[in-house]
């Protein structure tokens, strides 16, 4: 049951950018070009995901498991810190360069755009580089070292 539901809001979003053209990387870098012919066009699919978010946050906050029976996790984090600014910042470009975030890029490959195969494929290069180089400080900072030197002086 919960692949069948995560199965249908994969679809449902998916129709959604569809409909709503965000899939297309021309409408969204039009909205991002202030100085060209501006589109608000994503102006109000933003407002409208954002109005849908609220309501569904405050429904699950006052919840311990979710309607499917699962534990309800949401984000516990609160602070703005270095990472996300950099993420952010990491994301907001690799978007205006190419006109495609995760989700629109996902539904616009299915459909076989071409521009979404290049963007997938270096979407998932960089998570492959990012984990690789979480693992590594993960390790660092983990290996107890040895300040005597290897003679243990």
């Amino acid at each position: 049951m919960y692949i069948l539901c995560a199965f249908y809001a994969g679809f449902v979003f998916g129709i959604g950018l569809i409909v709503s053209r965000m899939v297309n990387p021309a409408k969204v870098l039009g909205f991002l070009d202030l100085a060209g012919p501006w589109d608000p066009s994503l102006a109000l699919v933003m407002a409208g995901a954002i109005a849908v978010s609220v309501v569904a946050y405050a429904v699950a906050a006052r919840r311990a498991v979710t309607w499917l029976g699962t534990p309800m996790r949401l984000p516990e984090m609160r602070e703005i810190d270095r990472r996300l600014v950099l993420g952010s910042v990491v994301f907001g470009v690799g978007w205006g360069l190419a006109g495609f975030c995760p989700g629109p890029a996902l539904v616009a490959l299915g459909a076989g755009e071409p521009q979404a195969v290049v963007f997938v494929v270096a979407m998932i290069a960089g998570m492959l580089v990012f984990e690789l180089v979480e693992r590594m400080l993960a390790e660092t900072a983990v290996a107890p070292r040895d300040e005597a030197g290897p003679s243990g002086a």
